[in-house]
């Protein structure tokens, strides 16, 4: 048995992996096999073991991107079934930004439009084979919208924050549709236009009982829910401290530390995260780095520079302007 307030995984994400491993011919230690067998939830520490066995046994640099693509409905607990018996694309994202943790709350999924496009992000919260499991998010989720459409959604692609792991035409091969590297977000972006794309599962019925079963599973997760509403506040209030944010949780400062590190986070931590990615994002537009700053929360320009610097390996300009980060960085 694993403490409540950790973070979990559904059994049947992990199931995948199995699977994927037995075909493949990969031997995974059998201890670990036997723990995920019996778990109702698998804690993320044993969902990091797994990671790590199966990209070390098969040494494919790309196995978190094929497995993401071999991913099925039924590995996504209860909310797989939801989703796709949303009626349109865009009911579907909303419902699976709000019920993600059901499969899994290692990360979290944010919709947002930028023009007429629309964007999917997934933002982890990940220590250990962060890449590979970033891309088997974004594959699964970009295979199983055009299952789900019955083929008709069509990407402008995926864009990652990371490296690229083996040559970018492999990785569009596999995907089918353009592929960003050093992106400084993880997201799928597609036409505004295709949000409401009708599903061929829609069945509002099922849908409704779903979202119950989903209601429910969520409340019993409890404190699962912790690092997402932190997050969720940072985002709406970028330039409160640690102490504000606690008190709109109800909590003292220690004891939301306490708290956020039992589940392996930090309230540092989880505020950088989110002030990274709402800096890539505003650096995107055209406002000038100063207002940027003064926006997050730092005390000058410079110091926002720096802090930008240490998340992604080149300045701000450096950033606009396309460039990656130094390899001796």
């Amino acid at each position: 048995m694993h403490d409540c307030s950790e973070h979990s995984v559904t059994p049947r994400y992990s199931q995948a992996i199995v699977q994927m491993a037995e075909q493949l011919g990969l031997a995974l230690p059998a201890d670990l096999v036997g723990r995920l067998q019996d778990a109702a939830r698998v804690p993320i520490a044993w969902q990091d073991e797994l990671w790590e066995a199966f990209c070390q046994a098969s040494g494919d640099p790309l196995i978190g991107m094929k497995l993401g693509l071999q991913v099925q409905i039924g590995h996504l607990d209860s909310v797989g079934m939801l989703l796709v018996t949303c009626d349109t694309l865009g009911e579907a994202l909303e419902e699976l930004v709000e019920y993600a943790p059901v499969i899994g709350d290692g990360g979290e999924f944010l919709l947002h439009s930028e023009a007429s496009q629309v964007f999917i992000d997934y933002r982890p919260h990940l220590r250990v084979r962060v890449a590979e499991r970033v891309e088997a998010v974004l594959a699964s989720m970009l295979s199983l919208t055009r299952w789900a459409t019955g083929g008709q959604f069509q990407p402008a692609g995926v864009w990652l924050a990371h490296a690229p792991l083996a040559p970018v035409a492999d990785y569009e091969q596999l995907l089918g549709c353009p592929v960003h590297f050093s992106a400084g977000c993880n997201h799928l972006g597609f036409a505004a236009t295709q949000l409401s794309l009708p599903q061929i599962q829609a069945n509002a019925a099922l849908r409704d009982h779903l979202r119950q079963l989903a209601d429910y599973t969520l409340s019993a997760m409890g404190q699962h829910s912790l690092s997402a509403e932190v997050q969720r506040l940072v985002r709406t209030h970028p330039r409160w401290g640690k102490e504000r944010i606690a008190e709109q949780l109800d909590l003292s400062g220690r004891h939301l530390n306490r708290k956020l590190a039992e589940e392996g986070l930090s309230f540092k931590s989880l505020r950088e995260s989110v002030l990274q990615q709402m800096a890539c994002q505003a650096l995107r537009g055209d406002r000038r780095v100063a207002e940027i700053a003064e926006q997050l929360g730092f005390s000058d320009e410079n110091a926002f520079v720096r802090a930008f610097r240490r998340w992604q390996g080149v300045t701000p300009a450096r950033f606009r302007a396309g460039e990656q980060p130094d390899s001796a960085e």
